[in-house]
């Protein structure tokens, strides 16, 4: 569907450059986004075969528990041989790329706590692909899931309780995310970038969102600019009667987390209907509008799940939503519970354990093509634009918004985008150019308005909501 807009664009210098009444054509939002020559040749290599041998391997250390740290990295079991594997992967693949990778490992002591035992090393393992891009360098976008493991044993009160000895195979959870991290590091860092993507395995999930609330919490200390994490739990598409192999749920916060949210904001959010418009919320239409582009080169299909997660579980998205940076979950359409969080039995002759046998590895792989595309085109994409404000000043049915051009030098145009208040995705599009204001003739009181960066290769940013101007 297309329908006419009129715009009045103004320029930085604030010169007229186009007047009401000229036309412009709205269009589609999501279909606007051309699918990069380049990104799909590297969504092509992602492999199954190697998602299924990284699992194995993972599968292999037996236990990934946090606590079986009191076993040597070189008895091949347990979190601390998972954890060097994990780390001589992301060796390997740099010693490929001639060294294109910084790989490190983030430490520190775990106090006890309900799943805790003693105090525990927890350990993060990382690897950074820096951006090429001096002014985009600094912007970072990561893809995590969490390599620990946990098997529980029903007591006879009902009750679970860890089971330090116990096989904890860990084949989908997280295995599954685990391999897409590594896939996607694999196959991105063969590629250069002007913005820095980051992939990391955390550690001390099951027990708290340990590693991945540490690894937020220094991120944020030393003020690293974290524009989106796509977190990956769970997402093995098991294999179960009700499951959907090519779709991936995407769940994302809208309000931002307690303490983040004060009275001002929140106040704010509900005068201007933003209840849906977090950059957790944006960042989830953003991977729809991938998942578009490139569901043809074998991208999983995104179903968003407006809520931050699950009810009764948790995820490592939500450590970043705490510090006050996007995050998303993605986690397969249709869990079994029987092969999560299961001592491997089998009783009245049903199977529990969260084996390999139960995996999907091209649903992995669909999932690890979502995510690298996500990536790829976040990481190529200029700058999102700054300081957007929309003009509430004065009645009237056009609707003026202002906005700070994006940092760095890639922007070429900005599109404003709008929907209905009551429609989940961004509905229409239209560019504006240079300009960093422009009027255009749809009311405010009717619809959601967005602004977004575009590059000459149609790279977009993630769209940046409004807020009010201050009165003067």
């Amino acid at each position: 569907m297309r329908r006419i807009t009129r715009v009045l664009l103004v320029t930085t210098m604030g010169a007229l450059i186009c007047a009401m009444g000229i036309a412009q054509t709205t269009k589609p939002a999501p279909e606007s986004q051309p699918a990069d020559k380049q990104i799909e040749r590297a969504v092509a290599e992602v492999s199954a075969q190697r998602i299924e041998q990284t699992i194995q391997h993972l599968v292999g250390f037996k236990t990934r528990l946090t606590m079986s740290t009191n076993l040597p990295a070189e008895s091949g079991h347990g979190v601390l041989a998972a954890a060097a594997w994990i780390q001589a992967q992301f060796e390997g693949y740099s010693k490929d790329c001639g060294g294109c990778l910084q790989v490190k490992t983030f430490k520190f002591i775990q106090p006890v706590s309900s799943r805790i035992a003693q105090p525990t090393e927890i350990t993060d393992v990382y690897a950074v692909l820096p951006g090429t891009n001096p002014a985009d360098a600094k912007r970072i976008y990561i893809v995590t899931g969490h390599y620990d493991t946990i098997a529980l044993n029903p007591t006879a009160e009902h009750k679970i309780v860890i089971d330090p000895d116990a096989d904890a195979p860990g084949a989908n959870d997280d295995g599954s995310g685990t391999s897409v991290v590594l896939e996607t590091a694999r196959v991105l860092s063969k590629y250069k970038f002007p913005a820095t993507i980051i992939f990391c395995a955390v550690a001390g999930e099951e027990e708290g969102l340990y590693g991945s609330a540490g690894f937020a919490k220094m991120a944020k200390a030393e003020g690293w600019d974290i524009e989106a994490d796509l977190n990956n739990d769970i997402v093995g598409g098991d294999r179960n009667a009700g499951q959907r192999p090519t779709v991936v749920r995407v769940f994302s916060e809208g309000i931002p987390m307690p303490g983040l949210a004060d009275a001002a904001l929140v106040k704010e959010i509900r005068l201007t209907g933003m209840e849906s418009d977090s950059p957790s919320r944006e960042l989830a239409r953003y991977i729809n509008g991938v998942g578009v582009a490139y569901q043809k080169a074998g991208a999983a299909s995104p179903h968003l799940v407006f809520r931050q997660d699950r009810y009764l579980r948790g995820g490592d998205h939500t450590s970043f939503n705490e510090q006050g940076f996007a995050a998303v979950r993605l986690t397969e359409w249709r869990e079994d519970f029987n092969h999560q969080h299961q001592t491997v039995r089998t009783v009245n002759g049903i199977e529990y354990g969260d084996l390999p046998k139960f995996v999907n590895f091209e649903t992995i792989a669909r999932v690890a093509r979502l995510n690298l595309a996500t990536l790829a085109e976040l990481a190529s994409a200029p700058a999102p634009p700054q300081q957007v404000r929309i003009d509430t000043m004065k009645l009237e049915n056009g609707t003026t918004l202002k906005w700070q051009a994006s940092a760095g030098a890639l922007a070429a145009s900005y599109e404003i985008v709008w929907r209905d208040t009551s429609a989940p995705l961004w509905e229409y599009s239209v560019n504006v150019g240079t300009a960093t204001t422009a009027t255009v003739d749809e009311s405010k009181d009717n619809v959601i308005f967005g602004v977004r960066a575009v590059d000459q290769a149609g790279h977009r940013s993630v769209v940046v909501t409004p807020t009010r101007e201050a009165r003067r």
